[in-house]
């Protein structure tokens, strides 16, 4: 196969592919049920017309019969005058009406044979293109209930696959907060210690050292307390041992 005909191929592809998309099978349904509307028409109208004209025919077969038999009895009566030339006239004009009204009960025959025949094909046309429009019905409703389903499966896809990045999205913000509450947790581990010095802490030294003066006389204070409540614990018993002393005859 050469290039142009791969080429064509390929453009007849996606035209066909291109007209898929592009059409509508319940708008040609429509338009095929349409046609056959039309046409179903027309053979009616043709068997008005054939109805018609054979309703036209009797009525002149109607006419040519009463002409021959006036013209029968015109002869009888030349006969009974003694006139057989204008009888012979008669019967001569008779006989000519007679062919004319042979030839219209013919076409007559014909014509009633031809609405015979374009009534039943009118019966089953009618039955078929009932039959086309209850299958075109079902068909677009099968139709459009596949494309809502398909529509609705499109849907969940579309959802299921942002679910999928919001999942991802979910577990990155979980891993990146716990890698913020680990690293917040280290730094209070630093801080409290004391390898990492607090910045919450005054900058000033002036005030670190009069901090540190408060803090070591609040303990040289405490210091004294206890030392003062250990002597006053040491004074008793000596006291109370004076007091046996002098108190002793020997």
């Amino acid at each position: 196969m050469g290039l142009s005909q791969r080429l064509s191929m390929l453009l007849k592809s996606k035209a066909n592919r291109a007209l898929d998309e592009a059409e509508d099978p319940r708008e040609t349904l429509d338009y095929a049920y349409t046609r056959q509307q039309e046409l179903l028409q027309q053979v009616r109208r043709g068997l008005t017309d054939v109805a018609a004209s054979r309703k036209r025919l009797e009525l002149q077969g109607e006419a040519l019969k009463q002409a021959a038999d006036r013209l029968q009895q015109q002869a009888t009566q030349a006969v009974g005058a003694g006139r057989e030339d204008l009888a012979r006239e008669a019967l001569t004009r008779r006989a000519g009406i007679q062919t004319q009204f042979d030839e219209l009960q013919r076409q007559h025959t014909q014509l009633s044979g031809e609405q015979t025949k374009l009534e039943d094909a009118s019966r089953r046309l009618t039955a078929k293109v009932e039959a086309f429009r209850v299958r075109k019905e079902t068909i677009k409703a099968t139709y459009t209930a596949a494309e809502a389903q398909t529509k609705i499966s499109e849907a969940v896809s579309g959802i299921s696959e942002e679910m999928g990045d919001v999942g991802l999205a979910m577990q990155r913000a979980e891993d990146r907060t716990q890698a913020l509450q680990a690293r917040s947790g280290a730094l209070d581990g630093l801080l409290a210690s004391g390898a990492l010095e607090d910045l919450s802490q005054s900058g000033d030294p002036i005030q670190q050292e009069l901090d540190r003066v408060s803090s070591t006389s609040g303990i040289e204070a405490e210091l004294a307390r206890i030392k003062g409540e250990l002597g006053a614990g040491d004074a008793a018993p000596q006291l109370e041992q004076a007091t046996t002393t002098s108190g002793d005859p020997s």
